[in-house]
């Protein structure tokens, strides 16, 4: 008996195919990841199910649109929406194969011989006249048909839970991409108080200097370190661009680096319910198409084990071969037949038992496929709660390092002024307060991008409809020049 059985701790996700051995050998492939804890690991969250509408964590309508766009505009989406409607089409095509087979067809000719009469030859043209019809049929004695129809159904549900993982990896990538845009422009402002900060210092220096009470070196130091914070404005400016470009590519528009963007970063609270790691096996689209791909596998290699069985075939044929066009459409000229085979393979090579044995190991291939989508799936979301909680524990941290910098800098101003410590204590507490306004932000980014993550990784769907209607519109376009 050969099994397929995508377990799933206490849950049976899947079906389960059953098949026996011609020589009577049990053969079980079992996909069992290891059993799931009741509750996550990584953080002491609610067992509730988050919000379906995961974008509103975020209170950006912009965010929101601009994901709907990218989703509905995407390329990969739309292409893996045409994969469905093939392998939606196959799947036709295999259960139609199933079904009796029949055609019907004409004959029109002429012939032309010689034949003698009273001694003399003479060429006598007769125009011919035919119908003909024919009926084949394969009688599914051992459900090796309805397998592969089943299997052709299963390809099916794989390829719609992938199009459904392809407008959620689009949506993250789009947020994520939002969120990069943002940071860029923050850190491109910072940069930019920088500068202002260094020419403040660089001021300072030369008033100090002209009255005697600076050197030459302080006031080098400090055009060396204006130039410096000016290079990196130029750095974080290019950047933004990218970020934008890399934002336009995903909304389907030209690369142009013109989308605008507030520079504000979303001030998030810590994630308070996670739902139940099974909940990830349920909701997860490359799960779910891991899974079809697993019963289909299965299904397939019960269809080469059973091509070793005898097909029953039935065929039959009409036909009429007349000189009178009248006569070719009289069904009392018809000629017909009949005929039942039984037919079962003898020797082949080899071929049918290595196509079986090669189905198998298919199938077992994608038993360990499905398990390792499983514990990736597990292990995504206990990485996005634990970096949750410790992303929140350094944002906090920068935010004290950042007011005390700001206090420091003050201080440092003041004292230079009057001449109590040197240039570099000033530009050292500048830094010092530039850098932390600077992780201030890049903690604010990565926790919003984690928290798309966290989503993208229990399966969170796009949480808005999706327009199925992809014929005729799009950037892919196909022309045909007939001659």
């Amino acid at each position: 008996m050969l099994r397929i059985l995508p377990l799933t701790g206490l849950f049976l996700m899947g079906g389960c195919t059953g098949v026996q051995t011609l020589g009577g050998e049990s053969i079980s492939i079992v996909a069992v990841p290891p059993v799931a804890p009741a509750s996550w690991q990584a953080t002491d969250v609610s067992p509730a199910a988050p919000a379906t509408d995961w974008l509103t964590d975020f209170e950006d309508p912009v965010l929101s649109d601009l994901v709907r766009e990218a989703v509905e505009k995407s390329t990969r989406r739309r292409g893996q929406a045409f994969n469905v409607r093939a392998v939606r089409a196959q799947a036709r095509a295999v259960y139609g194969r199933t079904l009796p087979n029949a055609s019907l067809g004409g004959r029109l000719g002429a012939t032309s011989n010689f034949v003698e009469i009273a001694g003399n030859e003479d060429r006598i043209n007769s125009d011919l006249y035919g119908l003909e019809g024919s009926l084949s049929w394969q009688v599914d004695l051992w459900g090796r048909l309805a397998a592969g129809t089943q299997a052709a159904e299963a390809d099916l549900a794989s390829a719609e839970a992938q199009l459904r993982a392809v407008e959620l990896s689009v949506a993250g990538e789009t947020a994520i991409a939002w969120f990069d845009l943002n940071e860029a422009l923050a850190q491109e402002e910072v940069a930019r108080e920088t500068v202002l900060a260094r020419q403040r210092a660089l001021e300072l220096t030369e008033r100090r200097f002209s009255r005697g009470l600076s050197t030459a070196l302080d006031v080098r130091t400090a055009r060396t370190t204006l130039a410096s914070a000016e290079a990196a404005v130029a750095a974080r400016q290019q950047a933004r661009e990218n970020a934008v470009r890399r934002l336009e590519t995903l909304l389907v528009r030209y690369p142009a680096a013109e989308l605008a963007a507030p520079g504000e970063l979303p001030r998030l609270a810590l994630i308070d319910s996670a739902g139940v790691p099974a909940d990830v096996l349920r909701r997860r689209p490359d799960i779910l198409a891991d899974e079809a791909t697993l019963t289909a596998a299965g299904l397939r290699a019960e269809q080469a084990r059973l091509a070793l069985y005898p097909a029953l075939n039935f065929s039959g044929s009409v036909s009429t071969s007349e000189g009178q066009l009248s006569d070719a459409l009289n069904p009392e000229r018809l000629a017909a037949s009949l005929i039942a085979g039984l037919a079962a393979p003898v020797f082949n090579g080899g071929a049918l038992d290595a196509e079986r044995e090669a189905a198998i190991a298919r199938a077992r291939a994608a038993a360990e496929a499905y398990v390792s989508t499983v514990l990736t799936a597990w292990r995504e979301v206990e990485d996005a709660l634990a970096a949750d909680r410790l992303i929140a524990l350094q944002e906090a941290a920068q935010a004290r390092a950042l007011e005390q910098a700001r206090l420091a800098e003050e201080l440092a101003e003041r004292q230079y002024t009057n001449g109590l410590v040197s240039i570099f204590n000033l530009i050292d507490s500048q830094t010092r307060r530039l850098n932390a306004e600077s992780s201030v932000i890049a903690a604010r980014a990565a926790r919003a991008s984690n928290r798309v993550r966290y989503h993208l990784a229990r399966g969170g769907g796009v949480p808005f409809p999706i327009s199925e209607n992809i014929v005729g519109s799009g950037s892919g376009q196909i022309e045909v020049n007939l001659p």
